[in-house]
C-alpha cells in the first residue's frame, strides 16, 4: 500500500513548526521519526492532508540533568536512550530498560522520544514510564509554553491533551527512581505487548514508602493501580506482598478480549507480570 496525496513541508525551528500547524489545520500531521505514523499512512489507517517534517528543528535532542530531575527533548531517538550513560541514567536505569523493548533496533534508531508520547499507544513503553515517574510533558503552541501532568495528558486511545497547532517540546521527569523494573509479553520480541507492566519502588528502611504500578495494553491508554500500589505501602519488599498487590493488579484493571487475548488470559499474565516486575525492582538500584 501507498499513502494517500499529501503535501510536505520542512521546518527548521519551533516558531514555524507551530506556524505551519496553525496555518494548515487539524488535517496536517508532524514527522518526527515517523515510525508510527508512516505505516498508518501506507495502510491509509490515517490520511493527513500535509505533513510537517521537524527533524531539522534544533533544541529539542537533548538529555539533560537537573540535580535529581532529568529532561528529555522530544526528538531524542530511542537508540540514544537505550543507551544512556551513567551519569545521565543514574536513578534513571528504566529508561535503557524499557528501551530495548521499543520495537527493533531500525525503529529505535529513527523513532523519536515525544513523538511516542504524541502517538498515545496504550502499551507503548514511553507513555507508561511517563505515568509512572509523574513526568510533565511540555507543549508548545501559538498560546505560549504548558506543562501537562502524564495524568492528565493521555485522554483515549491514541488521543492526547495536545490541540492541534501545538508540539510536544520536552518531557520533565522530577525525581529519580531507581528501584523500577518493566516486564512486558508479546508473542515476538518487538511487537505490540499484549500486556506490559512498569512497577517503581521508593524503599526506605526496609519497607516501601511508595509504589508506582502501570500496566498496559488492556485499557485505551497506560493505567495505574491504586489499589495495588496501597496494598504495598508500608509493607516489606517480601513475596506475600508481592503477590497480594499483583492479584490487586489484575482484579483492578478493566481489560476487553480481543484475538490476541481474553480478558481472563490478561488479567493472568497482569498478576504474573507484576510480580515478576515487583520482585525485578527490589533488586534494582541497590
Amino acid at each position: 500500500m501507498k499513502p494517500a496525496p499529501f503535501e510536505y513541508h520542512r521546518v527548521h525551528s519551533r516558531d514555524e513548526a507551530i506556524a505551519r500547524l496553525s496555518e494548515l489545520g487539524e488535517d496536517a500531521k508532524l514527522l518526527a521519526g515517523g515510525q508510527s505514523l508512516v505505516p498508518m499512512m501506507n495502510f491509509r489507517i490515517v490520511r493527513p492532508s500535509a505533513l510537517i517534517d521537524i527533524t531539522r528543528v534544533s533544541g529539542l535532542d537533548h538529555v539533560a540533568r537537573d540535580g535529581g530531575a532529568l529532561s528529555i527533548g522530544a526528538l531524542v531517538r530511542h537508540a540514544t536512550l537505550e543507551h544512556l550513560g551513567p551519569e545521565a541514567s543514574s536513578g534513571y536505569e528504566i529508561l535503557p530498560r524499557a528501551a530495548r523493548f521499543v520495537g527493533h533496533f531500525p525503529i529505535r534508531a529513527r523513532g523519536t522520544f515525544g513523538g511516542s508520547l504524541a502517538h498515545a499507544d496504550p502499551a507503548g513503553e514511553w507513555c507508561m514510564l511517563a505515568l509512572a515517574l509523574d513526568a510533565q510533558i511540555v507543549c508548545e503552541g501559538p498560546a505560549g509554553t504548558r506543562e501537562v501532568e502524564a495524568a492528565d495528558f493521555f485522554q483515549g486511545f491514541m488521543t492526547t491533551a495536545l490541540a492541534p497547532e501545538e508540539i510536544v517540546t520536552e518531557v520533565r521527569f522530577p525525581r529519580p527512581w531507581p528501584q523500577a523494573a518493566i516486564q512486558e509479553f508479546a508473542r515476538r520480541h518487538g511487537d505490540f505487548a499484549i500486556v506490559a507492566v512498569i512497577a517503581a519502588l521508593e524503599l526506605v528502611d526496609g519497607r516501601c514508602r511508595e509504589a508506582r504500578i502501570v500496566i498496559g495494553g488492556v485499557d485505551e491508554v497506560p493505567v495505574r493501580v491504586p489499589e495495588a500500589e496501597e496494598a504495598l505501602r508500608g509493607a516489606e519488599p517480601e513475596p506475600s506482598a508481592f503477590e497480594e498487590a499483583a492479584a490487586a493488579a489484575a482484579r483492578e484493571i478493566d481489560p476487553v478480549g480481543d484475538l490476541h487475548g481474553s480478558v481472563r488470559y490478561r488479567r493472568e499474565l497482569t498478576e504474573v507480570l507484576v510480580r515478576r516486575a515487583l520482585h525485578e525492582a527490589v533488586g534494582n538500584g541497590g
